[in-house]
């Protein structure tokens, strides 16, 4: 079986609709995928009617979260959930508090862009999400579409970055708090590309070890950011603190160029990841 964890719709900031993802996963020879769009659960029905013959579609959502070190500034983690119930009115609550800080994010940091004379316009690309969460990918694509830059990847590395002027932060949600709401909504959670250093602070161990003690069931281990020694790593720490070990692509459509499969998760994980969900069930037949 070729099971992939970790994929994004037109839903939150990937470029293909649900129903497209669904025949994507399929197509590339995919047995099961999950949809896990950022802060949303929005796409579940429209990726479980289009899901075609032969594929299993597990119902996620990758939700922003942050630790905070006790000496340090909070660093930006997220986790994935898997097989939760989307009307636990606590979680429910969250992403809709989730979704509207990432609104109110967009808007500053495309004012902010617009002062400075940069041709993007938040009407238009609030038009453009189609009524998605909109976040800093469809500012990305906004200034591809003005000519500003060539690719999504290159406001990314400019513009979009964390260093730059126009960075704006959001109020993500605590990490072990987040852990609990996904837990009590009878999902499944697990920490989505721990140590990929390529993008920004990570937390360490300690970090890891109180999500787990929180009540994290699983580390995304096998993702096109990890490194193999990164991988090594968090494969040893899930052994000894008795993880899930999933492996995704982190599929966005054109917005990034890993294709999806890229990464995927051993079967007998999968299996176990399904049998520690109570809040909902895959789509599958």
């Amino acid at each position: 079986m070729r099971i992939d964890l970790h994929t994004h719709s037109s839903v939150s900031d990937g470029t293909e609709t649900p129903a497209e993802l669904v025949r994507t996963a399929r197509a590339a020879g995919l047995d099961v995928v999950a949809l896990t769009d950022h802060d949303t659960t929005d796409g579940w029905a429209e990726a479980a009617d289009a899901r075609p013959a032969g594929l299993t579609v597990v119902p996620g959502m990758e939700l922003s979260c942050r630790w905070f070190p006790a000496d340090q500034p909070p660093i930006s983690v997220h986790l994935l959930a898997y097989l939760f119930d989307p009307a636990h009115p606590a979680l429910a609550a969250e992403r809709e508090r989730l979704r509207a800080e990432r609104l109110g994010r967009g808007q500053r940091i495309v004012e902010a862009l617009a002062a400075d004379g940069y041709p993007v316009d938040w009407p238009e690309i609030l038009a453009a999400s189609a009524g998605g969460v909109v976040g800093r990918p469809h500012v990305a694509r906004a200034l591809v579409r003005a000519g500003v830059v060539d690719s999504v990847d290159a406001a990314f590395a400019s513009l979009l970055h964390h260093r730059s002027p126009y960075y704006v932060t959001k109020a993500d949600t605590e990490v072990r708090q987040g852990i609990a709401l996904v837990r009590a909504a009878g999902g499944v959670p697990v920490f989505a590309h721990g140590l990929a250093t390529k993008r920004g602070r990570v937390v360490g161990d300690d970090a890891i070890g109180a999500m787990v003690e929180a009540g994290l069931v699983g580390l995304e281990v096998d993702h096109p950011d990890h490194s193999e020694a990164e991988r090594e790593h968090l494969r040893g720490l899930a052994r000894e603190l008795g993880l899930i070990v999933t492996g995704s692509s982190d599929y966005h459509g054109t917005n990034k160029t890993t294709p999806i499969g890229a990464c995927t998760t051993a079967p007998e994980q999968f299996e176990a990841l399904l049998d520690a969900g109570t809040g909902t069930a895959p789509s599958t037949g």
